[in-house]
């Protein structure tokens, strides 16, 4: 595939438009990726009859949500969920009415949202980033210290098949997820932020033995099907919100692929 196949395929590259939500979906594990940006008005999310052939968004789905602008509020059925910066949200499918604000129009919210298809019902829950568990990982001698923090999990929020989660690179680190992995028995998006208008991410794709890349600018995502790899590096430091659906949610199942497998 062509630079500008691969994009078309696996990249999204328009997300947080002003008072505006903003839907993709994928055929790969049907996953949906979006946003919302609540500027002047209330905004509602809304099933796709073509795509769902549903009445709600939730009718059948669960979402998780992560905002990544200012202070706002989802209400989910008449409860109203407080999201500060970097807070976490879990929807369980059925929910019927959800909605974003946000509490000042000069900073927004900006809220992330990724969605797959559910096949239990798990309560609304809500994590605040303080709050919410942190895994410290790599060294500044391999130029990859970060952090992880874990949402949505098999020890944190529960879900049907949604494990969705925040990793933060310190100053002077820029590669993530190296050595590679894939995951036969799910998928995964990323989405890169913290990035200047300068700056960008190489993001490495493809089966282990046939690699590709693609540059990502700030707020777009990424699709890495099951057999793909999903490494990056940076010509800064940068965040990236991960989100994977499939069959096993257990975050260490990863089919390593070793360092000199790579070409």
């Amino acid at each position: 595939m062509s630079t500008e196949e691969l994009r078309r395929a696996f990249v999204v590259e328009t997300l947080f438009k002003p008072d505006t939500v903003t839907m993709v979906y994928s055929d790969v594990d049907r996953v949906i990726v979006g946003s919302a940006v609540p500027l002047r008005k209330k905004l509602v999310l809304e099933a796709s009859r073509k795509e769902m052939a549903a009445e709600y968004f939730a009718e059948r789905r669960e979402i998780g949500i992560i905002n990544i602008g200012g202070k706002g509020s989802v209400k989910v059925d008449g409860t109203r969920h407080e999201m500060s910066t970097k807070d976490a949200l879990y929807i369980g499918r059925g929910s019927k009415k959800i909605e974003f604000e946000s509490d000042e129009k000069k900073n927004p919210a900006l809220y992330y949202i990724v969605s797959y298809p559910s096949h239990a019902t798990y309560p609304v829950a809500h994590s605040r980033f303080k709050e919410a568990s942190k895994t410290p990982l790599g060294s500044s001698h391999n130029a990859n210290a970060r952090t992880i923090t874990k949402f949505i999990h098999a020890d944190g929020i529960k879900s049907s098949q949604l494990v969705m989660g925040l990793t933060e690179l310190e100053d002077g680190s820029v590669w993530n997820t190296m050595p590679s992995h894939t995951h036969q028995r799910r998928m995964e998006v990323y989405l890169y932020l913290g990035l200047d208008d300068e700056s960008f991410v190489v993001h490495l794709m493809g089966k282990p033995s046939e690699t590709r890349s693609l540059i990502l600018r700030n707020h777009q995502a990424v699709i890495s099907p099951p057999w793909s790899i999903h490494s990056a590096a940076g010509t800064k430091n940068y965040s990236f919100i991960w989100a994977m659906g499939g069959e096993n949610q257990e975050f260490s199942d990863m089919d390593a692929v070793g360092m000199k497998d790579l070409l």
